[in-house]
């Protein structure tokens, strides 16, 4: 006899009736769950997968809603249908869920401590001192140093690492029988990754908690499931065994995801699936190339550059320190002393975890920052003036920045935004501005009609290639990438790879390329830097750097990135 499922879901539909028509966001997906299984569900943005994990647990808000027929039960029990009161009894003890941001789950006004305890007196009676011994146990069941000192801290006090696991201890409380996970890793370091991945395995293995783990990163997948689901458009599209999915994909969409992977094609090369091998050709430079450097090799040199942060205090601040009763906050070293050097047309992949310092090093570089000592020159000029107050003072580097919403403007058309730099510049007139921008949005694989919209018209990655068209359009010859495909899709992330690829090649580029996404770096960089703790502790060759890395930080970082099992071919 077989054994009763945990969770089966039976022909889920969720829909959204908005005045527009019906949004079909889950529609007919069936599966099934069985104790202590770990199931992926993966599949990128508008799968539906998100909705599916929400559905479960009753978190569907109008104008969306569960339709008739959908079936979903928890040990027999069905809970389509289930009042608000009956689905709050079992959220959080018999069924948990962890959101990508853990800020979603936790208060910013309360301390951690306190946050446990009123997830603990939701489903049972506790006293205040059972509450924190409670608390301090589920922080150090999740591995925070020092729970006992940690369990007063408020959110802000961790780091986004360290919020996760808070988030994932208060999940955990009760010792629900299933865990929804969505995205939880998607914007952490590879380590922290790592460790958070062991920590659900062990706590899985443990607690005998069944486990479905939302994502489109295939190779954490890879790493902790035992079933998965792809999804797309709304529907299941191919499920089964994880390994058996992942190296022999049926489906033309579980196979078109894994070859957009750049683990899966030779350094330098277009990835399948990526528009961006289609793009038309940039439009030639008007302007006069810059003059040769005598020495290739010193096109780009950053010299001894350090930077350091200090915190601004407030009146009270100020006026304790005048009165000798407080301190000065200490600095932040956040760049210590950097040189580096590139070629022209090089790609130098800058790769460490948060805080290392490595986005500091590229705003100096992009003479975003000015740095407190040391220099940045391209072609033997600086990038920025001396003296006192020192600004940019070239336009030979731009900069394309990790979250293309927040870099443009939101009032202003996307062919004002990209016009804008190289009119103040005079790259282009006024008469010209038009067709200059319709060049660009070309160049980068989009219409040149969609220049009269505005950013929140376009997808995520149609707004980064707005982003790399605007930094393109001031014809800069070094651009500093600062994790333009973090949290993309995977086939979004491959036409942003391809189009960087295409526009190296076409113009001569010259990349720094900052990222915590290894596989990426290995796949568009010549060269490599590791930076820890505002140092370089490593560079050199790409292939040499990862196949045969020196320094044990750099084998901790690359030990630490999941790796998808090998495709078989018949």
């Amino acid at each position: 006899m077989s054994e009763t499922p945990l969770l089966q879901v039976s022909n889920l539909a969720t829909y959204f009736h908005t005045r527009a028509g019906v949004v079909k966001a889950v529609d007919g997906v069936s599966f099934a769950l069985k104790r202590g299984q770990v199931m992926g569900l993966v599949g990128e943005s508008g799968s539906g997968k998100s909705i599916t994990g929400f559905s479960i647990i009753g978190l569907i808000d109008a104008p969306g809603r569960v339709e008739p027929g959908s079936s979903v039960t928890l040990e027999g029990r069905e809970l389509v249908g289930l009042s608000g009161a009956e689905l709050r009894k079992i959220r959080g003890r018999q069924i948990a869920m962890v959101f990508q941001d853990p800020m979603m789950t936790l208060n910013p006004m309360l301390t951690i401590g306190t946050q446990i305890r009123l997830a603990l007196e939701a489903h049972e009676t506790v006293s205040g001192g059972e509450a924190r011994r409670r608390a301090v146990a589920a922080l150090a069941q999740v591995r925070i140093p020092d729970p006992e000192g940690k369990v007063d801290f408020y959110p802000h006090q961790f780091s986004g690492g360290m919020r996760q696991r808070v988030a994932i201890a208060i999940a955990l409380l009760h010792r629900p029988r299933l865990i929804i996970c969505d995205e939880p890793t998607t914007a952490l370091d590879v380590s922290v990754q790592a460790e958070i991945l062991s920590e659900m395995k062990e706590l899985v293995a443990e607690l005998g908690t069944s486990l479905i783990w939302i994502s489109h990163d295939l190779a954490v997948v890879s790493a902790l499931a035992d079933h998965v689901c792809v999804m797309r458009h709304g529907k299941i599209v191919e499920a089964g065994p994880t390994l058996a999915v992942l190296t022999r994909p049926e489906h033309p969409y579980t196979r078109a995801l894994l070859d957009a992977l750049p683990s899966r094609a030779a350094p330098g090369t277009l990835l399948a699936g990526g528009i961006g091998a289609d793009v038309a050709p940039p439009p030639r430079k008007p302007r006069a190339e810059t003059t040769p450097v005598a020495n290739a090799t010193h096109y780009v040199v950053i010299d001894h550059v350090a930077k350091r942060f200090s915190q601004t205090p407030g009146l009270f601040r100020k006026l304790a320190q005048k009165a000798g009763l407080s301190r000065p906050p200490a600095a932040v070293q956040a760049v210590g002393g950097v040189t580096l050097e590139l070629k022209r047309g090089e790609a130098l992949g800058l790769v460490g975890e948060s805080g290392s310092g490595k986005s500091t090093l590229g705003r100096i570089a992009a003479g975003i920052y000015a740095p407190d000592s040391g220099s940045v020159r391209i072609a033997g000029a600086p990038v920025m003036s001396s003296g006192g107050n020192p600004h940019k003072i070239t336009t030979q580097v731009q900069t394309i920045f990790q979250d293309p919403f927040a870099s443009l403007n939101p009032r202003m058309t996307v062919g004002d935004s990209i016009a804008e730099g190289p009119l103040a510049h005079g790259l282009v007139d006024r008469a010209g501005a038009k067709a200059y921008v319709a060049q660009w949005l070309a160049a980068v694989g989009l219409d040149p009609s969609f220049a009269v919209r505005y950013p929140h018209q376009f997808s995520g990655g149609q707004r980064q290639r707005v982003a790399i068209a605007r930094a393109l359009a001031m014809q800069p010859d070094v651009v500093v990438c600062d994790e333009p495909v973090a949290s993309l899709d995977v086939s979004i992330q491959a036409q942003i790879i391809n189009l960087l690829i295409r526009l190296r090649q076409e113009l001569d580029l010259t990349l720094i390329f900052i990222s915590h996404d290894l596989s990426v770096v290995r796949h568009l960089c010549d060269r490599v830097a590791i930076m820890y703790r505002g140092q370089i502790v490593e560079s050199g060759p790409a292939g040499a750097i990862y196949d045969h890395p020196q320094h044990d930080y750099t084998k901790r970082l690359l030990a630490a990135v999941p790796v998808l099992p090998a495709p078989v071919t018949n």
